[in-house]
C-alpha cells in the first residue's frame, strides 16, 4: 500500500513557533534557504522514483517561481499552504478567503495547472474554524489535509476521524486526508501517538514511526500521510531567539532529520496525496467504498 508523502514548503523564519518574534513585514530581511533545501529533497525523491505533494506557501512561491516550476517539472503535485502562514482560526473567514485565493492564483499562474489541495498552516482547521471547509470548496479546492486528530495547544481535533473521508458543506463536498495517528493502549490507559512526521519524526526513532505506519497499512488497511518541512533538514539555518518551548519544537534533532527521512523513504511505499486519493479506500467506520477518483489530482 502506498502512503502520501507531503512536504510543506515554508522557510525557517515563517513558522508559527516564531510568530511572536518575527513579523511577516520583516520576512524579506531574512535569507531564504527554502530553495536549496527543497532542491535537496527533490534529489532524495528522484533517486528513489518517488512522487510527492508539495504544499507551498504563496509568499515563497511569489519569490521563487522557478522552484515551483522545478517541483512541477519533476512530476510532483503542487498544492496550497496559504499565502501568509497565519492560523486559520485567528484570521477569520474573510481574511482566510483572501489568503487562499491569493496563494492559489499565484501557484496556478506559475504552473498553468489547477491547484486542488490545501493544508492549513500549523493544521489550524480545528473545532474553532470548521467554517473553512465551505470556503475551500467555494474557492475551488477538492481536498484538504489540515485536520490533526490529537490534543495539542495550537491545533487538533481530538477524537476526529483518523482516515480519509468526505466532508459535506453547503457548497459541496471536500475530501479530507487527516494527519496520521496510531491509537495505543497500555492497561486501561489509551494514547494517541502522532506518527506522521515533522517534529514527531525528529522526536521519535524512525524505526518506530515506520512500524506505526506499517501497522496502519496492514492492520487497519488504510494509507498514512507523512509530512516534513525543508527547514527540518537544515541544521545550519540561522538561529532565532525564542522561548524555551518554541526553540525546543523548532530545533530539536535537526541534524538527525534527513537520515530519518531517508529511512522512511527506503522502508515504506510513497506517492503523492492526489494519487492516494484516486484509489478506492474503505472509510473508517464505514461499510461502503469511497471512490476518490472524482478528486482532481495532477
Amino acid at each position: 500500500m502506498h502512503n502520501a508523502l507531503t512536504i510543506d514548503v515554508e522557510d525557517y523564519f515563517q513558522v508559527t513557533a516564531f510568530a511572536g518574534r518575527v513579523k511577516m513585514a520583516d520576512w524579506d530581511n531574512f535569507p531564504i534557504r527554502a530553495r536549496e533545501n527543497t532542491l535537496r529533497i527533490l534529489e532524495l525523491l528522484e533517486t528513489r522514483s518517488i512522487r510527492a505533494t508539495f504544499f507551498i506557501l504563496g509568499w515563497l512561491a511569489n519569490r521563487l517561481p522557478d522552484l515551483v516550476r522545478e517541483i512541477r517539472s519533476r512530476g510532483h503535485e503542487i498544492a496550497c499552504h496559504g499565502y501568509s502562514h497565519q492560523l486559520v482560526y485567528e484570521i477569520g473567514r474573510e481574511r482566510f478567503r483572501q489568503d487562499i485565493r491569493r496563494s492559489k492564483a499565484i501557484l496556478e499562474d506559475i504552473t498553468g495547472m489547477a491547484v486542488c489541495g490545501y493544508r492549513a498552516p500549523s493544521y489550524s482547521i480545528t473545532g474553532r474554524s470548521l467554517w473553512a471547509h465551505e470556503i475551500l470548496v467555494e474557492e475551488g479546492f477538492t481536498f484538504d489535509s489540515s485536520i490533526f486528530p490529537i490534543v495539542h495547544d495550537i491545533y487538533g481535533i481530538p477524537g476526529g476521524n483518523r482516515f480519509i473521508h468526505d466532508i459535506e458543506t453547503k457548497s459541496g463536498r471536500l475530501r479530507e486526508f487527516p494527519i496520521t495517528t496510531l491509537p495505543l493502549q497500555f492497561g486501561r490507559r489509551k494514547w494517541t501517538l502522532p506518527v506522521a512526521g515533522g517534529g514527531y519524526l525528529r522526536l521519535l526513532p524512525a524505526q518506530l514511526v515506520a512500524w506505526a505506519i506499517r501497522r496502519v497499512n496492514e492492520k487497519e488497511l488504510q494509507p498514512a500521510v507523512v509530512y516534513f518541512h525543508p527547514w527540518e533538514i537544515d541544521p545550519g539555518q540561522p538561529r532565532i531567539k525564542a522561548g524555551l518551548k518554541s526553540s525546543f519544537r523548532h530545533y530539536l534533532n535537526l541534524e538527525q532529520m534527513e537520515g530519518k527521512v531517508r529511512y522512511l523513504l527506503d522502508n515504506l511505499k510513497f506517492t503523492s496525496m492526489g494519487e492516494v486519493l484516486q484509489q478506492e479506500i474503505i472509510g473508517s467506520g464505514s461499510d461502503a467504498y469511497i471512490n476518490a477518483g472524482q478528486v482532481a489530482a495532477h
